[in-house]
């Protein structure tokens, strides 16, 4: 069993976490009831409770300083600039050196990195994607091009594979990624019967 830590803050992008989430939390649970789960989901933030983009309340499973090893991590985003020129959500948590310095002890020790949307560049201001691919919202994705000169970005692709570390365009594209990640752990065979177990028709 693998587990998967999904960072949260507040503002975030309801799907950017919550399809990821439900891949996971899916995948593999079609053999039968007693068949070991592949994957153990977990939230984790630096304090809760978390309020989501249009007020959605959560309690995350963990803090950043008290929670099981992550063996895949996912950073989502959402937020962006207010009218003031403050910044809310990944905007914001760009700046925070908490939050930045446990993506890069987590990401020392995970197997695979993921982002969804906005959370690529969470990853660029961490340093985890210096001279590497990466994807983002179609709307960030020449910010992510200034902030992270040596980083090659790609607004047009679904999804972008550099090994460990996978990043993904736009809200639903969490989707899936996370869909090729599950085949690309488990077979493709286990990915198509998760997708179909959630009706999510758009899966190849």
């Amino acid at each position: 069993m693998r587990t998967v830590a999904i960072l949260l803050f507040n503002e975030i992008e309801v799907l950017d976490f919550a399809g990821p989430f439900e891949v996971f939390g899916v995948a593999g649970k079609q053999s039968g009831p007693d068949s070991p789960p592949p994957f153990q989901v977990f939230t984790v933030a630096e304090r809760g409770p978390i309020y989501a983009r249009n007020g959605l309340c959560i309690n995350p499973s963990y803090l950043l300083n008290n929670h099981p090893k992550a063996d895949i991590l996912i950073v989502p985003g959402g937020g962006g600039i207010h009218a003031d020129g403050t910044p809310y959500g990944s905007r914001r948590e760009m700046d925070n050196s908490v939050v930045l310095n446990w993506i890069r002890r987590t990401a020392t020790t995970a197997e695979l990195v993921l982002s969804v949307c906005t959370g690529a560049m969470l990853l660029a201001k961490a340093g985890l994607l210096e001279n590497l691919s990466a994807t983002t919202h179609y709307l960030a994705a020449d910010n992510l091009a200034q902030m992270a000169p040596q980083t090659t970005v790609l607004p047009n692709e679904r999804y972008v594979d550099n090994g460990k570390i996978i990043t993904s365009a736009g809200i639903s594209a969490g989707i899936d990624m996370s869909l090729y990640v599950v085949g690309k752990l488990l077979g493709k065979s286990v990915a198509d019967e998760t997708a179909r177990y959630m009706q999510y028709d758009y899966w190849q």
